[in-house]
């Protein structure tokens, strides 16, 4: 006897046999159940997945012996005649050779005969969508109003290219790719029927290369027998297949996950250095972070992740740390580079552009953060009470009695303001001393800035500190930055609140940055900051020398009230620190400004 390929010997004969699509199965052993047996069907999906026989079973249903019957014995010798393709009442016809309106015709001709021994006269016919607008006209009358004893099976991949009035005569049922669990669940029956010892890697292996088609698994897995004996291991199919390992997919994914592009590239030069297929690989890469956001969205739920034990335990490690939008922005990248891999002149170069995006899109701020931060500076609104540091928080506050030089002296002065920590029972102890030299001042400053001050923080290391005098903080900035605008003015104002317990105003000069450190002294003043109460005992500080008044600073500009809309002329508009830099950050420009409300 000849030798029998797996994917024929282990073709399955009843609906019983038949794996994944139980939707199907159910949906025709009800039908016949019930009597309920229409006149034509139509079962499309994806090549491999069961449509010729789920069509030839079900023929062999209708015309068992004493059917219809949807457990019918294995011997029958009428299902056997069917699946011999003996039996003289079922034609099974192949719709690519036989697609013009003569074959239809004939059919159509023969139809009104009865069965012979039967109790259906059966027409299989596959790929059905290969017959011409002519061939399906002509078989229209007749697949509208068959004989009683005609039934009609249809198959396809592609029913798109069935005429609908055709579509709409027949019952329609959908294949589904056929889950890997359940391809290596039926390969390994299968290895160990064949006597073959399989590695469930190998396996694995398998049911990813077939991309849910249980034929192709079968005839890969004939094909390994042949070439590697009773023995299959992973890297033989790897080989076959042009595949990466699992193990070497974790390490890409991860390698991006940790933005480590050094340790991306060397990754994938491996890969690619031993021969592997670039569009799989790709697509590999997209369903692990497929997985990773599924799991990462649904907070660990293992239902939703089609992966072996082995690859969920890995998405469960590469989890942490990582959301769900930073995710989805490397699935973009991916998927657009999986559309554009085919025409790509040199698919290596393509693909490590393409991983160095993936990393720089992991590590992106997403543009609706970009917006907050944009409307809380432009405000000069904290974004929440909770991000804005309580006074003295920023800063450490030196212990009560520490001393600091004055200028140009040796002599020392305990600190100014002072203020009393209020107790439940009177007692002489001083509260810590808020920030009062230039230095601590800005670095309280500097501290204070929440996180939606980003772009305001950004502007100000490009600043310097010039004085703190008459209770006004001087800043030098490079020329162009326009810092000297309301919103900046009522932020900073508010920061500085916040940080040192004094309510400063903010004075602007232009010129470069002074790299020096500002000193740690507080400056004379002409007008000293509003003092604190002093407790009774501790006694008054002597008054400081006063100093050569400085230049009269402008007077800050008035804040906008919290949460008011600040209203700019054009100008303002295009020259504010906030919108220069946000046009720097996107390489974009403004094509037109409108009022608020238009």
């Amino acid at each position: 006897m000849s030798y029998q390929v797996i994917a024929r010997k282990y073709r399955p004969q009843r609906f019983a046999d038949v794996v994944g699509q139980e939707h199907v199965t159910t949906t025709l052993a009800n039908a016949i159940a019930s009597g309920r047996i229409a006149h034509a069907y139509l079962f499309c999906g994806p090549r491999g997945t069961g449509k010729t026989t789920l069509a030839r079973i079900f023929a062999k249903c209708l015309n068992c012996t004493g059917g219809p019957m949807a457990d019918f014995p294995p011997d029958d010798p009428r299902a056997q005649e069917i699946a011999e393709g003996r039996s003289l009442d079922v034609l099974e016809i192949d719709g690519a050779s036989n697609n013009g309106v003569e074959q239809v015709r004939e059919l159509r001709d023969t139809a009104r005969f009865a069965p012979a021994n039967s109790k259906f006269k059966i027409y299989i016919i596959d790929e059905v969508h290969m017959l011409s607008a002519a061939a399906f006209n002509a078989l229209l009358k007749t697949l509208e109003e068959p004989p009683a004893h005609v039934k009609f099976l249809f198959a396809t991949t592609d029913p798109e290219k069935v005429l609908p009035t055709i579509l709409s005569r027949c019952q329609r049922f959908d294949l589904r790719r056929i889950p890997s669990a359940l391809i290596v669940s039926q390969l390994s029956r299968i290895a160990a029927a064949e006597g073959v010892e399989a590695d469930p890697a190998a396996l694995d292996a398998i049911a990813r290369g077939a991309d849910g088609g249980m034929r192709d698994a079968q005839s890969t897995l004939d094909q390994l027998i042949s070439f590697c004996g009773k023995r299959l291991v992973e890297a033989d199919v790897l080989s076959m297949f042009g595949l990466a390992g699992r193990a070497q997919l974790r390490a890409l994914a991860g390698a991006i996950l940790a933005a480590d592009k050094a340790a991306v590239l060397r990754e994938f030069d491996v890969l690619a250095r031993g021969g592997k297929d670039l569009g799989r690989l790709l697509g590999d890469l997209l369903s692990h972070f497929r997985n990773l956001l599924l799991w990462v969205v649904s907070k660990g739920d293992r239902s939703l992740i089609e992966a072996s034990e082995a690859d969920i335990e890995s998405v469960a490690a590469q989890s942490a740390g990582i959301d769900a939008e930073a995710v989805t922005r490397i699935l973009d990248v991916l998927s657009a580079a999986e559309g554009r891999l085919r025409d790509a002149s040199s698919k290596r170069i393509f693909l490590e552009v393409a991983l160095l995006k993936a990393i720089q899109a992991r590590s992106a701020i997403g543009i609706d953060a970009m917006l907050r931060q944009l409307k809380a500076f432009r405000e000069g609104l904290p974004a929440s009470p909770a991000a804005v540091p309580t006074a003295g928080a920023a800063v450490a506050p030196p212990a009560a009695g520490v001393v600091s030089p004055a200028p140009g002296a040796g002599s020392v002065q305990p600190p100014a303001n002072v203020a009393p920590t209020p107790a439940p029972a009177p007692r002489p102890a001083v509260a810590p001393s808020v920030p009062q030299g230039l230095a601590e001042v800005w670095q309280a400053l500097l501290a204070a800035l929440t996180p939606d001050d980003g772009l305001l923080k950004a502007t100000l290391s490009r600043c310097s500190p010039v004085s703190l005098a008459r209770g006004v903080l001087r800043i030098r900035h490079p020329e162009g930055d326009m810092l000297d605008t309301p919103r900046t003015v009522a932020t900073l104002k508010s920061r500085l609140l916040a940080a040192t317990g004094q309510s400063l105003d903010v004075a602007w000069e232009v010129g470069p940055p002074d790299t020096a450190a500002a000193p740690a002294v507080v400056p004379p003043r002409d007008t000293p900051l509003p003092p604190a109460p002093t407790p009774a005992s501790t006694p008054a500080p002597p008054a400081a020398e006063p100093a050569p008044a400085p230049a009269k600073p402008r007077p800050p500009a008035p804040g906008p009230a919290p949460g008011a809309p600040v209203l700019l002329s054009k100008d303002e508009f295009l020259n504010d620190p906030a919108i220069r830099m946000a046009l720097d950050i996107f390489k974009g420009q403004i094509v037109e400004v409108r009022p608020p409300g238009s």
